[in-house]
Parts: C-alpha cells; sequence; structure tokens
C-alpha cells in the first residue's frame, strides 16, 4: 500500500485514500481513490462541510498526468451534497477543480506549458484538443486570481484597447506601470467596458490611483474622472506627437492636389516620394530621404514649416519636466500663425487636452508599457486562434502578462 500512495504523489494526487491500482489493457493505468474523512462531504465552492443529498452519476474519472507512455486516471465515487449558500453540487475533491475532467497537477503543466510553448507541441505532447486546453486555462487563471489579489499596492496604471479579432473586436487591457503586468482585460472598448475594471478595482483601490496615462479617448477620461478622484491624467505623448506626424503628412497631401491641379507636373512628381522623409525620426532617415528632405527645405517651405513643427512637438516631448510645459506655449503659437490649417486644428485639439498633456510632461509617464504589452498581447492572438470565444484568450494573457502562471507541478 505503502507503493501506491507513492504513485499516487508522483500523479499528482495527495490527500487522498488509495483503495486499488490497476491496468486497463495496455494503454491505460487507473488509481481508484476516495478523499480522506476531513475532505470529503464538502461543497465544492465554499468548502463548507455539508449533508449528502444523493450519489451523483456514480463513478468519474479524472484525466492526470501520464506514467510513462501510458495515460493515467483517476477514479473515484462522485456524490452530490446540498450546501446552504450554493445548492445541490457535486462535492469537493482534493485533486481536481469544480466542473473540470483534469486533476489540478494535469491542469497546472497545461498552463505551464501553454506559457512557454506554442499549441501544437501543447496538444501533442499531452493529447488534447486546443480548445480544452482555452477550458483549463480559463479555470487556472480564476483560481490564481482569487489566491493573489492582483491590485494590491497598484497606484499608478495605463488603459489602452487593443483588436483581438477581425470585425472590430476590442479588449480593454490595463497595466500596472510599476511592475509591467498585466492588471485586468475585457471584451470591449467603451465606457461600460471600463467601469467593470474599476468596480473590481473596488473604491479603495481607486481612491489609491494617483496616475493613469492613456490616448485621449473621451470615454476613458470620463469614466477615469468619475471613478478616481485622485488620480491625474496623463495623454500619452505618443499619440499627441502621432497627431502630428498626420497633420504633417494631411499638408503634404494638400500641397501635392494643389500643385497637380494647377498643372506643375515637375513639382508634383517631385513631391512623390516625400511622406517617409517627412514623418519618419531624423534619426532614422535614409542618405536618400536626407537629400529629399534638403530639397524640400529650399524648394517648399510651406511643407518644410510643417515638419519642424512636428519635430519639435517629438522635442518637447523627449524634454519632459515643467521645461517642457512651458514650452509648449511656445509651439501653440507658432502653429496657430503657421497658416497651415492642419496644424492650426492640432493646436486646438491640444489646447482641449491641455490638463492631460501637461500631466503626461511633468509626471514623465506614457503608455510605452501599455503597448509593449498590447505586442504581446497581439502575438498571442494568433496562439489563441481556434479558441471558442475572448475569455480563454484573456485567461492566457492573465497567465503570460499577469504573472498567475502557476509553477510546474513537482514533488515536495
Amino acid at each position: 500500500m505503502r507503493s501506491a500512495k507513492m504513485l499516487a504523489r508522483a500523479l499528482g494526487v495527495e490527500g487522498v485514500v488509495v483503495e486499488d491500482v490497476r491496468f486497463e489493457g495496455d494503454e491505460e493505468f487507473v488509481l481508484r481513490v476516495r478523499p480522506r474523512a476531513s475532505s470529503s462531504r464538502r461543497c465544492s465552492q465554499c468548502m463548507e462541510r455539508c449533508p449528502g443529498y444523493d450519489a451523483g452519476h456514480g463513478t468519474r474519472r479524472w484525466r492526470t498526468r501520464d506514467l510513462g507512455l501510458m495515460r493515467a486516471y483517476v477514479e473515484a465515487e462522485a456524490p452530490r451534497v446540498e450546501c446552504a449558500t450554493h445548492g445541490v453540487g457535486v462535492a469537493h475533491v482534493p485533486w481536481a477543480r469544480p466542473g473540470s475532467g483534469f486533476t489540478r497537477s494535469f491542469e497546472e503543466t497545461v498552463a505551464w506549458l501553454v506559457v512557454r510553448t506554442d499549441k501544437t507541441t501543447v496538444s501533442g505532447l499531452l493529447g488534447i484538443a486546443w480548445r480544452t486546453v482555452g477550458s483549463i486555462i480559463e479555470r487556472v487563471s480564476d483560481e490564481m486570481k482569487k489566491l493573489r489579489d492582483p491590485f494590491a499596492g497598484v497606484t499608478r496604471i495605463g488603459i489602452d484597447e487593443v483588436s483581438y479579432r477581425k470585425g472590430h473586436q476590442y479588449l480593454t487591457v490595463v497595466i500596472d506601470h510599476d511592475t509591467g503586468r498585466l492588471l485586468w482585460a475585457d471584451k470591449g472598448h467603451d465606457e461600460k467596458t471600463l467601469k467593470r475594471f474599476f468596480r473590481a478595482l473596488g473604491k479603495a483601490g481607486c481612491a489609491a490611483i494617483k496616475l493613469v496615462s492613456a490616448d485621449a479617448a473621451s470615454w476613458i477620461g470620463k469614466v477615469v474622472r468619475e471613478q478616481c478622484p485622485n488620480a491625474a491624467l496623463c495623454i500619452d505623448p505618443f499619440h499627441v506627437v502621432q497627431w502630428a506626424t498626420n497633420a504633417v503628412d494631411e499638408v503634404r497631401r494638400k500641397l501635392w492636389n494643389k500643385i497637380r491641379r494647377a498643372g506643375e507636373a515637375s513639382k508634383a512628381s517631385a513631391m512623390k516620394g516625400t511622406r517617409w522623409a517627412l514623418v519618419k525620426n531624423p534619426e532614422d532617415l535614409t542618405r536618400k530621404q536626407r537629400k529629399k528632405l534638403k530639397e524640400i527645405e529650399s524648394d517648399n517651405q510651406p511643407l518644410y514649416r510643417a515638419y519642424l513643427l512636428k519635430e519639435q512637438l517629438r522635442e518637447i516631448f523627449r524634454t519632459k519636466g515643467y521645461q517642457a510645459v512651458f514650452m509648449i506655449d511656445e509651439w501653440l503659437a507658432w502653429a496657430s500663425r503657421s497658416k497651415l490649417a492642419p496644424f492650426v486644428k492640432l493646436a486646438r485639439s491640444i489646447r482641449n487636452h491641455r490638463v492631460g498633456i501637461d500631466s503626461a510632461l511633468v509626471h514623465g509617464l506614457s503608455n510605452g508599457r501599455v503597448e509593449a504589452a498590447n505586442a504581446k498581447l497581439r502575438l498571442l492572438t494568433r496562439l489563441a486562434f481556434g479558441f471558442h470565444s475572448h475569455t480563454p484568450l484573456i485567461a492566457l494573457a492573465m497567465l503570460r502578462l499577469g504573472g498567475l502562471c502557476p509553477p510546474l507541478p513537482r514533488l515536495a
């Protein structure tokens, strides 16, 4: 019997009484067990001891880690109990999570592998379908979130949305700036979605938030102001510089159309291929693009002025601090009198978001970490192809990016 207990431990099944060990054919190994008295007749949801209800569906099996080249199963009775809180349900078993057909050690092995390798390897190695993997990581992720408060000590967060499927399907994601961990994600990108995060965070958690970085989306700003009274909203500098880049491109297109309509074919032809010379960072320009920029400087003053406005704004965000706040005032005056309609419009937009932009400059906070997490999340969407919904994708993201992945099961 001692060898049977050691075998049970090796298969990741502990806290049980081993009743029988047998082989079924050449490919299956079955471990017959029952829970110890201390863990029997308990509700699988709240772990309270409950009166028995009936025998349920009789004997059940749970797949556990393979025994060499043989598939191994845990077999036990699965009676139902009647909980005063949760009603009638299958009694708790110490080796498996509620509703699962796999042991805890098997599911934790799946979670550990799926964080570190591709789906073909996981499915092939363990002999389970990819959709089954999705259900497993949902259960593991949900349990790990209950064991550890992901919001503990969070004071600086970043909010963004990321597309995860064709047809404008988005996830709203929240990142902890101090650790870089994914704190929360859910389907949608609107006020209702973001309010679900702040409800999960709780009143005390909302009050503890000091800084929030985001783009200039009105729905984010509105919810942050409502839910986080002590937080300063920081508009992501990258998005503001992107506005300026788009303004340069708009100036370029308008000038090109104007020259083309005027019949100046040679000038219109010369403007072809100038886009990347204007929108790229100066340090990234090729020799050909630098030459093109020199030509713009000498031949097209309005377009070169737009380029200088964009570069000056980028330099302001590099400077940061209160000096950058003063520099913004001078930039706004220059843009407003530039006689370039896209930049006049941009100056108005910056004034409308001035408080958030100043906060970003003073606190030096951007959505850089959020964008990095989004890039990893986009890679996960490829891995998650075949999952039946967004829920397993979020569970996978929380395991890999949220630090919830359990360790690989080992004997103590």
